[in-house]
């Protein structure tokens, strides 16, 4: 596929997770005049692969004529990444351009540099790519203080005070829903799409009320349909309320009475939303894309103001 090269290219936003590479092509008037992805994600290349890969993406819209900054959040800071940069530990305000790393690069017409994740010691907790969603609802929400929820394969619980992170919590519900939906005996009972409101209410609901029982719980999805004719479509549906009610019994207590966010993609972010106003919570629910990519201009604002 040929692209035409951007007029007006003034840097260059970058999300690079496990599995998707996505970017932003910004123009001088400081919005994106084109955004592109790949399935190059961190997870599947090796160190020397990450400049060529971000170089197929970009590569033609790149002037020659100068050095174009190119911002970049997530994976790609990882051991495993581009180039390690080192957690920063909470508690902390949200990292910002001045706390990025240098990547080495051959290409001159790029100057790259990647944002830390955070790290909490006790109890022992990392994260990489939300801090920056963070920064970003955080630029669009001055003086919010509560939890931020980031729903996805890890979800995250964040606390903000002051706007500063005070501290946060990972749950492996997304992984734990893929693992056992296309792994266990589970996968026998459960499609790959499709979903039922009405059953997932009913099994957050169960959750919610008796936690301890949820092993127990989940064998009963293959048992319902096994003797109770529960179609597949309602089994996804109640497997994910088991799993996110689990999660929403252990952060339940600490829920009660803060201001709430929920900063994901749409699907899932609207899941957890529901799952909330079970809680007689009212969230706030915000896409996932907007706020990464308000916090890489940020980032990019404050790496701006300081060279001036």
């Amino acid at each position: 596929m040929i692209r035409s090269r951007s007029p007006e290219v003034d840097w260059i936003a970058v999300d690079w997770g496990t599995t998707n590479l996505r970017v932003w092509i910004m123009g001088r008037t400081g919005q994106p005049v084109q955004t592109l992805c790949s399935k190059r994600g961190m997870g599947g290349l090796q160190r020397h692969e990450f400049e060529p890969a971000l170089l197929e993406l970009i590569g033609v819209h790149l002037p020659d004529d100068r050095v174009t900054q190119v911002i970049c959040c997530g994976m790609v800071g990882a051991r495993q990444g581009w180039e390690e940069v080192e957690y920063i530990a909470t508690p902390c305000t949200v990292p910002n351009g001045n706390d990025a790393k240098l990547a080495a690069t051959n290409d001159p017409r790029i100057k790259v540099l990647i944002l830390p994740g955070l790290k909490q010691t006790d109890p022992a907790d990392v994260m990489r790519g939300e801090e920056t969603q963070i920064a970003g609802f955080l630029e669009e929400n001055h003086g919010f203080n509560g939890i931020i929820c980031l729903p996805g394969t890890h979800t995250k619980w964040v606390q903000v005070d002051g706007e500063k992170i005070a501290g946060f919590c990972t749950f492996m519900t997304g992984e734990l829903f893929s693992l056992l939906s296309e792994r266990s005996v589970l996968r026998h009972s459960i499609s790959a799409t499709g979903w039922s409101d009405e059953n997932f209410t009913v099994a957050l609901a169960d959750a919610l009320s008796d936690p301890e029982s949820i092993s127990a719980m989940l064998f009963c999805i293959r048992a319902q349909s096994l003797i109770l004719d529960l179609n597949p479509e309602a089994a996804r549906a109640r497997l994910s309320g088991l799993l996110i009610g689990m999660e929403m019994a252990a952060m339940g207590p600490s829920l009660q009475g803060q201001a709430v966010a929920v900063v994901g993609a749409a699907g899932i972010s609207g899941v957890y939303g529901a799952g909330l106003e079970a809680l007689n919570l009212s969230p706030v629910v915000v896409n996932a894309n907007d706020v990464t990519l308000h916090g890489l201009c940020a980032a990019h604002q404050k790496i701006r103001n300081s060279a001036q």
